[in-house]
């Protein structure tokens, strides 16, 4: 939806990101390093933009030291004027308080699951009278392969239980 509009916009050169918003973006640095004087830095919306209203400002100022502006396609913003710059903080300002209430209403919820006993993440393979049934196969002399295969799960899916179990496991032995 985002590259159809900017294609629509009649933007020639199109920079995503194909990876999170946390860490290194190769790709907006790579959008930055290409424009020139006069060049105008068209985005979908803001929050695609910067991560942050101190990041976003900073981003700013760097585009109008290199004398360039920003315009957003589902915002009606401008850097080129003064008034388009002052909406643009004014709504970077409310889209970092979106995402922070988002943040603590996501992290609020997890707390009531966890409270509810809710488990997040990939739940265990082997429990209960199979977890059980592992462990007296290991501590009977059966190596975590063998286990494995008798329940018919995975070495790693074995080993888990095992540890879950309060086993302690022998040194694992490489046949070459």
């Amino acid at each position: 939806m985002q590259l159809d509009a900017l294609r629509s916009a009649g933007v020639r050169t199109i920079y995503a990101e194909k990876t999170s918003g946390i860490g290194p973006r190769p790709e907006l640095h790579r959008a930055l390093a290409a424009l020139r004087p006069g060049s105008t830095l068209v985005v979908y919306k803001l929050d695609r933009l910067a991560r942050s209203l101190k990041d976003l400002l900073h981003l700013l100022e760097h585009l109008r030291l290199a004398g360039c502006s920003v315009k957003s396609l589902t915002e009606p913003i401008d850097t080129s004027t003064p008034m388009g710059e002052f909406v643009l903080q004014i709504l970077g300002a409310v889209a970092q308080l979106e995402r922070s209430i988002i943040r603590e209403r996501c992290e609020a919820g997890r707390v009531a699951a966890r409270a509810r006993g809710v488990l997040f993440g990939r739940q265990p393979l082997v429990t209960g009278e199979h977890a059980a049934a592992a462990a007296k196969l290991y501590r009977a002399g059966f190596t975590i392969d063998e286990v494995a295969a008798m329940i018919d799960v995975s070495y790693n899916a074995a080993r888990s239980a095992l540890l879950r179990a309060g086993v302690v496991l022998r040194p694992r032995r490489r046949r070459f």
